[in-house]
């Protein structure tokens, strides 16, 4: 006789791992969090490049390089080789260049390390992390900044409420982003905030976070600093909801 529960309807989502967002507290996970971190400063490196191989600006050169080549070399259809080489060197020693000004990138997410996690007392910064089954996919710095100390004596002296909570680092893996586990990371950051410095804490993002170094001139750094406005926006509106949501309760 046939199970009774065979014809039962089976969840779709059966097999699928939770997504978690937590405070981290075991050190492999502050280490991978970490490397997250660096690995998109290393990314700043793509974005960089290619905000710079498309800007007008670069475009516009490139096009004056190619005619100057064109004018002295190309004097009739024997010449076509040789413009062709010369123009495909002058191409790669641009992309050669590109590459050069940006490997900078490189050398800050090798030099992120567990001080950039510390304040100048020692003090470690609040380590959360997003994870999707055994994976750590995003991960977000956090330092609170306290506006002082209740009464007494320098030992026995409690932290008192208020303050601001800043983001120093914040970011998804790559294949994870626009799936909302940024937002999450943020809205754990501010509930994290508000119960170790109150309600009336502050949020805001670092002006030295960890992806503020912009290596380029600055008519090139417009996808960086559209970064740092959506990245705003996107706190903005957490903080926005997470209140509406306080006030719908009460």
């Amino acid at each position: 006789m046939p199970n009774a529960g065979s014809n039962a309807p089976t969840n779709p989502l059966d097999g699928v791992p939770p997504l978690k967002t937590q405070v981290l507290t075991e050190e492999d996970d502050k280490i991978k969090a970490l490397k997250l971190v660096a690995d998109s400063i290393a990314q700043q490196r793509q974005a960089s490049s290619r905000a710079m191989i498309f800007h007008p600006f670069t475009i516009a050169a490139y096009v004056l390089v190619l005619a100057i080549i064109s004018k002295y070399l190309y004097k009739g259809n024997g010449d076509l080789a040789i413009l062709i080489t010369t123009c495909a060197g002058a191409t790669m020693a641009g992309l050669v260049a590109i590459r050069g000004l940006t490997a900078g990138y490189i050398h800050l997410a090798e030099e992120l390390t567990w001080k950039f996690a510390e304040n100048e007392d020692g003090e470690q910064d609040i380590f959360i992390g997003s994870r999707y089954g055994d994976e750590l996919i995003g991960a977000l710095l956090l330092r609170l900044e306290r506006n002082g100390s209740a009464g007494g004596s320098p030992k026995k002296r409690r932290p008192s409420k208020g303050g601001k909570g800043i983001i120093r680092a914040w970011t998804v893996r790559m294949r994870y982003r626009g799936t909302g586990v940024g937002t999450e990371l943020l809205e754990e950051a501010v509930k994290v905030s508000r119960e170790k410095l109150g309600n009336s804490a502050e949020m805001g993002f670092a002006a030295e976070h960890a992806n503020s170094t912009m290596l380029l001139p600055d008519m090139y750094n417009g996808v960086f600093r559209r970064g740092e406005m959506k990245a705003a926006m996107a706190l903005d509106r957490v903080l926005v909801n997470m209140d509406t949501s306080v006030r719908k309760k009460r």
